[in-house]
């Protein structure tokens, strides 16, 4: 099995920032991509970040200027830097990895989420 933790979540003020962690631990050969959705209320799961293991990376437009994503493959852990923060960004923020176990097996995994509310 393969288990994502996460942290950094909180309450910040509109334009503060937060830095959020996901870090990947279990049957992990190699990890393929990781990255960031996000979840209001009454809204659907949004694609926010993702990064592969290579370095490429892909944002929503919303996000765009404001989030960095970024990842530290030796340590199986992404991370998310949210600048200029909006009270729109409030949501339960999720990790998500994919890549192959140690049984060669293919995996896709989400972490338990974190609440980010941007309000003065």
């Amino acid at each position: 099995q393969v288990q994502l933790v996460e942290s950094g979540g909180g309450l910040v003020q509109p334009g503060g920032s937060l830095r959020l962690s996901c870090a990947a631990s279990g049957s992990i050969f190699s990890i393929n991509a990781m990255g960031w959705y996000r979840q209001a209320p009454g809204k659907e799961r949004e694609l926010v970040a993702a990064i592969t293991s290579g370095g490429s990376t892909n944002y929503a437009d919303s996000v765009k200027g404001r989030f960095t994503i970024s990842r530290d493959n030796a340590k199986n852990t992404v991370y998310l830097q949210m600048n200029s923060l909006k009270p729109e960004d409030t949501a339960v923020y999720y990790c998500n990895a994919e890549g192959l176990t140690t049984y060669f097996g293919e995996f896709d995994y989400w972490g338990q989420g974190t609440q980010v509310t941007v309000s003065s």
